[in-house]
């Protein structure tokens, strides 16, 4: 197992990319002759792969692997088919969230566990916690990952863990207030989502205490517009972090909190162009793919994310891990394109957020004939949507269907937010 003090996180942050690249052939190599042939998957995915790799470019001769090859049947109770050992040896069970399909389950080790909670410490860096702060967790608790890791990572550096399972949103404000919460962990929706509770139940939000939000389970961290809308609510910082059930805790916000720096200690990115489905070079619009150098009990290697992100090796600042500007940009399979012009859903809520009247959006996209159209629908306390449309049209260089609609009538969430209606499929 890595160690993983202070000083070495810094060290691997720091480092020269040669020094981190032949750091991670050594981690993927121990990994790869640990977990071959005990488990299954990969053994027969590698049957005709000499090991062990000499280079790191040798990793683009592996296959890749897909998400729907790891979802296991029903009848196996949904289980990854990535396991390596039998069930037995399994401490932690986690689902994925299902807003792209079945569930599926994966299994963690006593050791895996421990692995993700010393990869969430460089996420705990970034935001700067330490042992005095006050840590709220505003997620329920179930069997989706969620901030299961971060609650036990917090309490290893000496936090207070503050769980809020199964309460409303006006008892968990009330809960962050009578208990000086400093730091609060949720999804962006989620964060926003309290600040129009607080603002309907006369708190201050502003007055709390709070000084970090750290936002993960959807992309909004390192959008500007929405970012500047929740640290404005709570007067406090936002750390963006990505990660995933199936990969782990895999990114955090650069000092600058423009992107998400990819902790290369823990997981080994590649970027495929979409342009040309081949390496991607510096700012290209790219698929993640990512490798975890550590997980042995249900490891992913080369796993297409499906998330959109810009890779940067060039970013200024003291960290050296390669930069995703803006954070993730969205999915593959939510881009839209329209009249020749690739479009996301980030991109649009990034300019809803640009109007503080807006409360809450839904965005729908449909087919029309062989092109893809979307319209959007907004609860606008001003009441004009058309001055939002011809916002998009301006920004997006589109014409876009803004329709008002009733104040509360939109759903609110407290996961991940679910605004994108995608009807193109039937």
């Amino acid at each position: 197992m890595q160690k993983n003090t202070p000083q070495q996180r810094e060290s691997f942050r720091c480092d020269s990319p040669e020094n981190l690249a032949e750091f991670q052939l050594a981690r993927l190599n121990e990994m790869l002759a640990a977990i071959l042939p005990h488990n299954a998957f990969y053994a027969e995915k590698f049957a005709d792969v000499k090991l062990p790799l000499t280079s790191l470019d040798q990793l683009a001769n592996l296959p890749f692997t897909f998400k729907d090859e790891l979802i296991g049947s029903h009848e196996n109770g949904d289980l990854a088919n990535n396991r390596t050992y039998g069930i037995e040896q399994y401490v932690r069970f986690h689902r994925t969230s299902g807003t792209r399909g079945r569930p599926m389950v994966v299994l963690d080790t006593e050791e895996d566990w421990q692995w993700w909670l010393d990869a969430w410490q460089y996420v705990l860096d970034a935001a700067e916690i330490n042992s005095s702060d006050r840590c709220f967790f505003a997620f329920s608790f179930g069997p989706f990952i969620g901030f299961w890791s971060a609650f036990d990572a917090v309490t290893k550096r000496g936090c207070l863990a503050i769980p809020s399972g199964g309460l409303s949103t006006i008892s968990r404000l009330e809960l962050i207030q009578h208990n000086q919460a400093t730091v609060v962990f949720c999804t962006p929706t989620y964060a926003l989502h309290m600040a129009e509770v607080a603002q309907q139940n006369h708190i201050n939000l502003a007055d709390l205490g709070v000084r970090r939000l750290v936002l993960a389970g959807e992309p909004g961290g390192s959008i500007p517009e929405i970012r500047e809308c929740i640290e404005t609510a709570w007067n406090a910082k936002v750390i963006d972090h990505s990660g995933a059930t199936e990969v782990g805790a895999w990114g955090f916000s650069n000092a600058d909190q423009t992107g998400v720096c990819i902790n290369e200690a823990f997981f080994l990115p590649e970027f495929i162009s979409l342009d040309t489905g081949t390496a991607a070079g510096e700012g290209e619009l790219s698929e993640l793919i990512l490798t975890t150098l550590g997980r042995y009990g249900s490891p992913v290697i080369r796993y297409r994310t499906g998330d959109l992100v810009r890779p940067s090796w060039n970013n200024a600042g003291p960290c050296n891990f390669v930069l995703l500007e803006g954070g993730v940009l969205g999915r593959t399979d939510d881009m839209l394109i329209i009249r020749g012009v690739n479009v996301f859903p980030t991109s649009i809520e990034q300019i809803l957020r640009s109007f503080p009247e807006v409360v809450e959006y839904r965005l729908t996209a449909v087919k029309r004939g062989a092109m893809d159209a979307i319209s959007v629908e907004v609860e606008d306390r001003k009441q004009e949507p058309e001055r939002i449309a011809q916002e998009l049209h301006l920004r997006l260089g589109l014409k876009v269907e803004v329709t008002l609609v009733e104040s509360g009538s939109l759903p609110r969430f407290e996961g991940k937010g679910r605004r994108f209606i995608d009807s193109r499929k039937g």
